[in-house]
């Protein structure tokens, strides 16, 4: 799941939900200003504290496997 994948998911859940960024982050145990900053795709942010979000969903983020040869193609 990409950046942008991951923001806009957690974006439509909360919104599916109702909830407002606030909401979502006193339910989810994290600073309001980390889900502004995962809605918006911040490339960096900590894994713990986003799973805690995603568990609200029933979710957690993972190792998938990545496809090296198109990663190393990418590179040339």
């Amino acid at each position: 799941m990409s950046e942008s994948t991951l923001s806009q998911f957690i974006r439509e859940k909360r919104k599916l939900l109702g909830l407002t960024q606030e909401e979502l982050s006193f339910k989810a145990g994290v600073g309001l200003r980390f889900v502004r900053e995962l809605e918006t795709g911040k490339p960096t942010l900590r894994m713990d504290k986003v799973n805690q979000v995603l568990q609200l969903f029933g979710y957690e983020l993972g190792a998938t496997e990545i496809n090296r040869k198109k990663l190393v193609d990418e590179e040339s």
